[in-house]
C-alpha cells in the first residue's frame, strides 16, 4: 500500500512472525492467510514452532500437526518450509531404500512422538523403530543413547539456517517454516517435552546444570551461589560478542528498546473546518454521520496530509454515505481493476486501483483492525505517519475486536476509530445484534484511548482536528480517538463561541440558565443523541412546570473522569498543599439543584463522572438487550426520552428540594408513562 501509492518505498522489507502451534487454533491466526497467498506476499514469513505441545497438552495427539498445517498452507498460496529431522536422521532417510522409515514417521501420531521425547532410548527402540524389523535394522548400530539424542530438525542449527535463507528466497509467495521442536528443549528432564511445562516456574539445580551443559555455557559449579545461576557475558572481542554487535547493529540496534523517527505533518487548512462551524442550511438536517464524511472528504482533497489520509472500511461504506469516495479516491486492490464494474456508468461506482487509498476489507472487522494497526503504527515502522480513518458499526467495534484493539493500544498506535451508527435507540430497527448501548463504555477501558461522543457536526469537527494536531503535530501524542457517530438526522447549530476547550475537554454549556429568579433550578448533562430531546426537557420544565434548567455537552465522559482520576491523585500524593478542582466539578459546581445525565449508552458511562459531581446527581441510560422500532418507542422504552428526562427532574426536585410529590404523578401521567412497566434492562 505504501509502495503503490509512492508514499514510501518499502520493498525491501522482510515481515517475521514467530508463532507457535498451539496458538495456530486462535481463528486470527489462521483465517486470513489467504489474503497473503492472494496479495503474493512474498517479504511475509511465518515460522511455527510445531513443538507438539499447547499449555494443558498435545496439540494434536491423535493425528499430525505439521501435515494439517502444510495442506492449510499450501492451500492458500504459500511456499511451506519443513525443518522437520535433524541431521542425525539423514544417514538413516538415506539407508530407507523402501520408504518404511518415511511411513513409520507418517503414521505415529503427535501424541506418541511427544511421549518419545521424554523416554529413554530403549522406549524408543520398541516403540518407534519396532514396529518393523526394517527398522530395528536401520538403528542396530546405534546405542540407545544415540537414539535419545536424535534431534528435532527445530533444534539443528545447520537445517534452521537452510529454512530460513530457503523462506528469504522471494518466488512470489508468503512462506511459512515448519520447524519441529520439543518444547522446554535443554532446560532438563523435568522440564523438557512435559505436560506441565508451561507451569514449571523455577528450575532446580539439577535442571540449571542440564541446560549449561545442554548449551556449553563455560560457568562452574561454584558459581551458582544458592541454586542461582550466574549471568554469563561474552567478552569483548569475542568471536561471539562481535557476531552478536554485528547482528543487532544490522537489525538497528540494541533491545530493549523503542525506536520512532515520526516527524510532525503539516496541519489540516483552517479551511476544511470551516464549513462544520456554520450549521446547517435553513430547513435541512443531517447526521453526524453524513457530517463525518463530508469531513472525511475534505481531508483527503487537502493538499498537506490529503495523501497519509486511510480510510479503512470493512464493507459498511455504503451504509455510511462514503461509497461517493469511491470514484474519487478508489479503493487499494494490489493488482488493480481487472473487470468492469456493474455500475461503471454511474457517478458513484466502484472503483479499485493500485494506487487507490481507501482499503475495504470485505465483512471482516478483525481484518480491519489489522490495516488500521498497520497504518496507526506506521510512523514508528516505517518512521512514515499515516492517519488512518476506521469506520465501522459502532456495536462490532470494540465488542468485536477488543483484543485487537488492547494489542493496537499496546504499541501505542495512533488514528480515529469511528463507531457509526451508534447508540441504543438511534440505530432504529435493527434489533439487539446491531444497537449499541456500551461501546463507549468498553472504550473507558484503554488507557490511551480518546473517546468522545458529540452531538453536532461542529463538535465532531473540532475533535477530529484536535486529534490530528495531537497525534501528528508537534506533540507527537501516543493516542488514538474514538468517536461515536449517529444516523439520525437533526437541525445542525452552529458552533457557539469559545467553546473548543470545553469539547475537547469533554463538556460545555450548551444553554445556559435562562431566568435565574425561578424558585426551582436544575441541569441536564447530556451527549451524542441525547442532546436534542435534552434541549426539549429543558423546554418542558421550563414553560411547563417553572423549572430553569440548563443544557451541557458532554462530548467525553471519559475525558472528564480521566481528569478526575488525575486530579485526585495529584491531591492524594500532594498534602499540604492547595486542592485541585477536576474540571467537570468546576463546570456544574455553581448551579443548584439536582444533575441529570443522561446518554444512549448504559448507565455506567455517564455514571463516570458521578463522584465528583458536587450536587444531588441521577442518570439515565439504555441499559439491556435492543429492540427493533422506531426511535420514539425506543427512548421510551428506555425512558430516555424528553419526558422521562423531564420526570427524572422533578422527581430529584421532589426528594430534597421542595417539590411537591404530586407534581411528579401528575407528570407520569400526562406523559402516558406506566410506571409499572418492566424495567429495560431485563426486558
Amino acid at each position: 500500500y505504501l509502495s503503490q501509492r509512492g508514499i514510501i518505498d518499502v520493498s525491501d522489507a522482510r515481515v517475521w512472525c514467530f508463532v507457535g502451534d498451539g496458538e495456530m487454533d486462535e481463528p486470527e491466526s489462521l483465517a486470513a492467510i489467504a489474503i497473503a497467498g492472494r496479495e503474493r506476499l512474498e517479504n511475509l514469513i511465518f515460522v511455527v514452532n510445531c513443538n507438539l505441545q499447547r499449555l494443558d497438552g498435545p496439540v494434536r495427539g491423535n493425528s499430525k500437526v505439521i501435515q494439517e498445517f502444510e495442506s492449510l498452507y499450501s492451500g492458500a498460496g504459500w511456499s511451506v518450509v519443513k525443518a522437520i529431522w535433524g541431521s542425525g536422521w539423514d544417514p538413516l532417510l538415506a539407508q530407507d531404500s523402501d520408504g518404511v522409515l518415511v511411513n513409520r514417521m507418517n503414521e505415529v501420531p503427535d501424541g506418541e512422538f511427544q511421549r518419545y521425547s521424554v523416554e529413554a532410548g530403549s522406549y524408543i527402540r520398541e516403540h518407534f523403530f519396532g514396529s518393523d524389523p526394517r527398522l530395528l535394522s536401520l538403528v542396530a548400530n546405534l546405542s540407545d543413547e544415540d537414539l535419545e539424542r536424535l534431534p528435532r530438525g527445530g533444534h539443528d542449527f545447520d537445517k534452521i539456517f537452510n529454512a530460513y535463507a530457503r523462506a528469504m528466497e522471494l518466488n512470489g509467495k508468503p512462506t511459512v517454516v515448519l520447524a519441529k521442536t520439543v518444547k522446554g528443549w535443554a532446560l532438563g528432564d523435568n522440564v523438557e517435552g512435559r505436560n506441565a511445562t508451561h507451569q514449571i516456574k523455577k528450575l532446580s539445580k539439577v535442571d540449571l546444570f542440564a541446560l549449561r551443559d545442554r548449551l556449553a555455557i563455560p560457568v562452574s559449579a561454584s558459581e551458582f551461589v544458592d541454586g542461582l545461576a550466574p549471568y554469563f557475558r561474552f567478552e569483548k572481542g569475542s568471536d561471539e560478542f562481535e557476531y552478536l554487535a554485528e547482528k543487532r547493529n544490522m537489525l538497528g540496534g540494541w533491545i530493549p528498546q523503542r525506536r520512532s523517527v515520526s516527524v510532525p505533518l503539516a496541519m489540516p487548512d483552517d479551511e476544511v473546518f470551516e464549513e462544520f462551524k456554520q450549521g446547517s442550511p435553513e430547513g435541512s438536517t443531517a447526521s453526524t454521520t453524513t457530517a463525518f464524511t463530508r469531513l472525511l472528504r475534505r481531508l483527503l482533497s487537502d493538499p498537506g496530509i490529503g495523501d497519509r489520509v486511510v480510510p479503512v472500511i470493512p464493507d459498511e461504506a455504503r451504509t455510511f454515505g462514503m461509497d461517493a469516495l469511491f470514484r474519487e479516491f478508489k479503493i487499494h486492490a494490489p493488482f488493480g481493476q481487472k473487470y468492469e464494474p456493474v455500475d461503471a456508468s454511474l457517478l458513484l461506482s466502484y472503483r479499485e486501483a493500485t494506487d487507490g487509498q481507501i482499503l475495504e476489507e470485505g465483512i471482516n472487522e478483525a481484518g480491519a483492525i489489522a490495516m488500521f494497526t498497520a497504518a496507526g503504527t506506521s510512523y514508528s515502522t516505517h518512521g512514515t505517519p499515516m492517519i488512518p480513518f476506521f469506520s465501522f458499526y459502532s456495536m462490532f467495534g470494540f465488542q468485536r475486536v477488543a483484543d485487537l484493539v488492547w494489542a493496537f493500544s499496546d504499541q501505542l498506535g495512533r488514528g480515529f476509530m469511528l463507531g457509526a451508527t451508534a447508540g441504543r435507540t438511534t440505530l432504529e430497527g435493527e434489533g439487539l445484534q446491531h444497537c449499541d448501548g456500551q461501546s463507549q463504555l468498553l472504550a473507558s477501558a484503554f488507557p490511551n484511548c480518546r473517546a468522545y461522543d458529540p452531538a453536532f457536526a461542529y463538535e465532531t469537527a473540532v475533535i477530529v482536528r484536535d486529534g490530528i494536531s495531537r497525534m501528528y503535530g508537534e506533540a507527537q501524542e501516543d493516542c488514538f480517538y474514538y468517536l461515536t457517530l449517529y444516523n439520525e438526522n437533526i437541525l445542525m447549530p452552529a458552533q457557539p463561541d469559545g467553546v473548543e476547550d470545553g469539547i475537547i475537554k469533554g463538556l460545555y454549556c450548551l444553554t445556559p440558565s435562562a431566568d435565574s429568579t425561578k424558585a426551582l433550578s436544575a441541569t441536564i448533562v447530556a451527549s451524542g443523541s441525547a442532546v436534542p430531546n435534552a434541549l426539549l426537557a429543558s423546554e418542558i420544565l421550563r414553560d411547563k412546570y417553572g423549572v430553569d434548567a440548563d443544557v451541557w455537552s458532554a462530548t467525553s465522559w471519559k475525558a472528564l473522569r480521566d481528569d478526575a482520576l488525575e486530579i485526585e491523585r495529584w491531591n492524594r500524593l500532594h498534602p499540604g498543599e492547595a486542592r485541585r478542582t477536576p474540571f467537570v466539578a468546576q463546570c456544574l459546581a455553581s448551579g443548584e439543584g439536582p444533575v441529570l445525565a443522561v446518554s444512549d449508552w448504559m448507565h455506567s458511562v455517564s455514571d463516570q463522572i458521578a463522584r465528583w459531581i458536587p450536587r444531588h446527581f441521577i442518570s439515565l441510560g439504555t441499559d439491556g438487550f435492543g429492540h427493533s422500532d422506531t426511535r420514539d418507542e425506543l427512548r421510551r422504552h428506555f425512558e430516555v426520552d424528553a419526558q422521562h428526562q423531564v420526570v427524572a427532574v422533578l422527581s430529584a426536585l421532589a426528594d430534597g428540594f421542595g417539590l411537591d410529590p404530586s407534581v411528579v404523578l401528575i407528570a407520569i401521567e400526562d406523559f402516558g408513562i406506566n410506571p409499572d412497566a418492566l424495567d429495560p434492562r431485563l426486558a
